[in-house]
């Protein structure tokens, strides 16, 4: 898992990667939470969506948005840090163009930006949104929502109202041509503190399907 520094719209971003461990290996980005919240690419539900595309053998980043560790720049409100994804899947591409597939996770704040960045690539194919902050943020960005994926919320988040997330996945589901799964853990708060195992299930569970080679989803 080597330590990688890349370049980035502010300067230089710290990150993660694990490279593709054979040609055309899919590639995911992992998205921290807000880095004025304390989030970090060490978050644990970062980690741990890190961990679980490296076994699924991608090319696997998780990095630290502008400002956070040792990453150059200012926090910027979510403007720069959607520079700083697309800069960073940029920094993948070039030297892995082949890739089969893109993924993008992230959690709370990074689930808002990888569901922007979501809009502006369309070799993204699936995204994994954990806690998305559907009643902080505006998401009718997604107009339409280009690629299918999962959202998995908490019944006990006291950051993000789980009725905002159930809004958000309504009014995703009246789009044709994707499918938007959503799960709800119950009684785990934003953090998933005692709920990382189910959490985690719930996203293998997702991935073991639209990975399988007879998926129905695409």
């Amino acid at each position: 898992m080597p330590d990688v520094i890349f370049p980035g719209p502010e300067g230089r971003l710290e990150g993660r990667f694990s490279p593709p461990p054979r040609p055309r290996a899919p590639v995911a980005m992992i998205l921290h939470p807000h880095p004025q919240g304390g989030g970090t690419m060490n978050d644990r539900i970062t980690q741990a969506l890190y961990k679980t595309f490296v076994k699924r053998g991608f090319a696997t980043l998780r990095f630290n948005f502008r400002g956070v560790g040792r990453s150059q720049g200012t926090f910027d409100n979510g403007i720069g840090e959607l520079s700083d994804a697309a800069a960073a899947l940029d920094w993948v591409q070039s030297f892995h163009p082949e890739a089969q597939t893109t993924w993008i996770a992230g959690f709370s704040f990074g689930a808002w930006i990888g569901m922007q960045l979501l809009m502006r690539r369309p070799e993204i194919r699936g995204f994994i949104s954990v806690a998305p902050p559907a009643n902080m943020y505006d998401f009718s960005f997604l107009a339409p929502c280009p690629s299918s994926g999962i959202i998995v919320q908490g019944t006990a988040d006291e950051v993000v109202t789980a009725s905002a997330v159930q809004k958000l996945v309504d009014k995703l589901r009246t789009q044709k041509g994707i499918t938007i799964h959503h799960d709800e853990i119950r009684g785990a708060n934003h953090f998933f503190e005692h709920e990382l195992d189910q959490l985690m299930k719930s996203v293998d569970n997702y991935l073991d399907m639209r990975l399988s080679p007879d998926s129905p989803i695409r």
